[in-house]
């Protein structure tokens, strides 16, 4: 290894890039989730042979079928679960809360709920080995509903306070809470952000900004991470073809209407040197989390993502190091 080069972090890649449906011989993605319920292992060998394949050692669990109640299912016990992927050099490294599958947070009255399954993920987590759990804000309503939504100060702090609780509990299991920028949540534009960071203890609640849904909603992810760089816990490597510039009905279809505006890394308009080089002054740095919605041959677009990925931040490394060199001949 040269001096230029950095360390080399994890690979890793949520479970959703194995949810499309012609990976598995499948028509649709109901077929996909009933045959994984009824077919738990068989279903999660599959996952960790691709990613064997694929040079990616790193996995985020998130909803159904690449859930936690489906590792248990599979294979009995967390620590069962992680010592199938030991077996295979493979581990979790984070698992998402999506918002179907769990309390809902504008409910004043889940709280207890809402902690209580957080808990239990954490608790899921460190017995797999995994030390990040990632969750969303609710989503926004569709602009001009009636009566309107605002994403204010008091709905911010109200967030917070969830937050707060929700973070304290994760961390008596060793487990850091991270937080996700989804497009057309209340967790998306740069101002969302930087107000829900101003709102909450750093030492509970971190940041997860997902490089592509940032763009997707006109932001500029490098500079979210930079300002935000001593909070980022995890961060999702994924590329975006261009903001999204309608008002999508945001209903159950909401995730179909934005995928439109997603693609792979290296096709789309995020800057990776620059984004590799607000990573590597993160606390996430060792991680590499490379995100693709339902790839077909998932493992070929994860070997092409994660050489993108490597490439920015060997570049990175060169420019830093260049600059470095510089600075003391400057007048």
């Amino acid at each position: 290894m040269t001096p230029l080069e950095p360390p080399a972090p994890c690979f890793a890649t949520d479970v959703i890039t194995f949810y499309h449906p012609a990976f598995w011989g499948l028509d649709s993605a109901d077929a996909l989730r009933d045959w994984a319920r009824d077919h738990p292992r068989p279903f999660w060998e599959r996952v960790m042979e691709a990613l064997a394949k694929a040079g990616v050692t790193g996995l985020e669990l998130t909803f159904a079928p690449g859930d936690i109640d489906s590792a248990l299912r599979a294979f009995g016990s967390a620590a069962s679960f992680r010592r199938e992927l030991a077996a295979r050099g493979l581990s979790v490294v984070s698992a998402f809360v999506a918002g179907s599958d769990a309390p809902d947070w504008r409910q004043g009255g889940n709280l207890p709920a809402i902690v209580a399954d957080a808990e239990r993920r954490a608790a899921f987590l460190a017995e797999a080995g995994a030390g990040l759990l990632v969750a969303g804000l609710p989503m926004r309503t569709t602009f001009g509903t009636r009566p309107p939504f605002f994403v204010d100060a008091a709905y911010m702090t109200r967030m917070a306070d969830i937050a707060h609780m929700v973070g304290e509990a994760v961390s008596r299991h060793g487990v850091k809470l991270a937080f996700h920028t989804e497009s057309n949540s209340t967790l998306w534009y740069e101002r969302d952000i930087d107000l829900f960071m101003a709102l909450t203890d750093p030492r509970y609640v971190w940041l997860c900004p997902d490089s592509c849904h940032i763009a997707l909603g006109g932001g500029d992810p490098v500079a979210v991470a930079r300002r935000h760089s001593q909070r980022i816990a995890l961060a999702h490597w994924k590329d975006a073809v261009k903001p999204i510039d309608i008002e999508l009905t945001i209903d159950e279809t909401v995730f179909a209407q934005q995928q439109p505006y997603m693609t792979e890394l290296g096709t789309g308009i995020v800057d990776w040197r620059a984004w590799a080089d607000a990573m590597s002054r993160t606390s996430g740095a060792d991680i590499v989390l490379v995100e693709l919605d339902e790839a077909a041959d998932p493992v070929a677009a994860l070997r092409a993502g994660r050489a993108i990925a490597e490439t920015a931040r060997a570049r990175s490394a060169v420019g830093d190091h260049a600059a470095r060199v510089e600075r003391p001949g400057q007048a």
